[in-house]
């Protein structure tokens, strides 16, 4: 397999390692310092009343902003070529205060690609509240035309989608959508900000579930929304302060800690998973692996993606819940978990042994497993997947 991604760009990496330390006391610390503070005194009365005055810019109580937090947001912010930044204390967190912050009873939210299981949760909860929405695949995401109606108010997609990573045109959805005046949003976190850039393709909101590869060490829960400053300025007062989701300092300690190490680790992630893919293209029990790079149509992927990350799916021949079970359960070097992103290697499947009828629906088969390739030798976790597989009876 063939791979002409560019390198991670040389201003990506400076903005992971920068230091971005302040002077305390006289001294130059390496890392930031973490303000595990609650809130923060003033002089004087009037110059309190003047920070609450304008608390989206002024540090004053910790579920507002916080100096911690507030170098994170800086570099996410930086990275992804917007105007500002939120970091959230969880990836739902984040994406809640979006369609929260911004949307109205009566909206409509057109969902493009496949999308995060608990994103459509919230969309479903949310016609509750007189917010409706309609969901179109990847396919049909050439035509929106028909899908657009007099009171959309919000494009919502992913791309890669999730479990079966197919692309959509982020430049051409943007375009439409700014013709007739909607907002865009995509969940980046897939491909992080070192190999895919949505806002500099024209897409207003970018959202990351930086619990997956920016903090990479599956030890914080956080998320972040960028945008421009007028929107995030809307998503702080109408959410982001009345939600409650704010991230704590270590969070966001831990958050940087993970950054300054970014550029290598989805290096290695990837170079890891086009060895297990490799390995899995050719053998007798797959039928068929998920993935951007096996793409037949490289014209979205050239222009959208710089790289691709180690998270990817793939199907039996045949099967479905036994099958997968027998083949998870085998696993050692993998291990059985929800997320992904970290150090470590997991696997799981969509296939909850209840909801077979759901998945045909939704174009997922039954056999379909996920892999989050980790950081481990590459020859170990393919002979795992091998012992794995020779326990798996399959027909086909």
């Amino acid at each position: 397999m063939q791979l002409n991604f560019m390198a991670i760009d040389q201003i990506d990496i400076d903005i992971c390692t920068s230091l971005s330390a302040e002077e305390v006391s006289g001294s130059n610390p390496v890392t930031p310092p973490i303000y595990q503070t609650s809130l923060f005194t003033f002089p004087t009365f009037e110059k309190l009343v003047g920070a609450l005055d304008d608390e989206n810019k002024n540090i004053l109580y910790s579920r507002g902003r916080n100096p911690t937090v507030a170098i994170l947001e800086n570099k996410l912010c930086a990275l992804e070529q917007g105007e500002d930044c939120k970091v959230f204390a969880s990836g739902m967190g984040a994406i809640s205060s979006v369609f929260m912050g911004l949307l109205n009873q009566g909206d409509h939210v057109l969902f493009v690609n496949d999308i995060y299981g608990p994103t459509m949760q919230l969309a479903d909860h949310l016609k509750g509240f007189g917010i409706s929405h309609d969901r179109v695949s990847q396919n049909e995401a050439e035509d929106l035309e028909q899908f657009i109606k007099p009171n959309t108010k919000l494009i919502w997609l992913e791309s890669p989608g999730t479990m079966k990573f197919e692309f959509v045109d982020l430049k051409k959805i943007s375009e439409f959508a700014k013709a007739k005046g909607i907002l865009t949003g995509i969940d980046n976190t897939w491909a992080t900000p070192l190999f895919q850039k949505p806002i500099t393709m024209g897409i207003d909101i970018v959202v990351h579930s930086c619990s997956k590869y920016i903090g990479g060490h599956s030890d914080t829960i956080a998320g972040a929304v960028i945008s421009k400053k007028e929107i995030i300025e809307k998503i702080f007062y109408n959410a982001f302060l009345l939600n409650g989701a704010a991230a704590g300092p270590f969070d966001a300690w831990l958050l940087l800690r993970g950054l300054r190490t970014l550029p290598v680790r989805m290096s290695e992630h990837q170079s890891n998973a086009i060895d297990v893919i490799n390995y899995l293209k050719d053998h007798e029990k797959i039928a068929n692996i998920y993935y951007p790079d096996l793409s037949t149509d490289l014209k979205p992927k050239d222009k959208q993606l710089s790289g691709t990350s180690g998270l990817f799916s793939f199907d039996l021949v045949s099967g479905g819940y036994q099958e997968v079970s027998t083949f998870l359960n085998n696993l050692t070097r993998f291990k059985i978990g929800v997320s992904w992103g970290g150090f470590e290697s997991l696997a799981i499947s969509p296939n909850r042994g209840k909801n077979e009828n759901q998945l045909s629906e939704i174009g997922f088969s039954t056999s379909m497993i996920r892999l989050s390739v980790g950081l481990e030798n590459s020859q170990q976790l393919i002979a795992d997947i091998d012992q794995a597989l020779s326990k798996v009876i399959v027909s086909g």
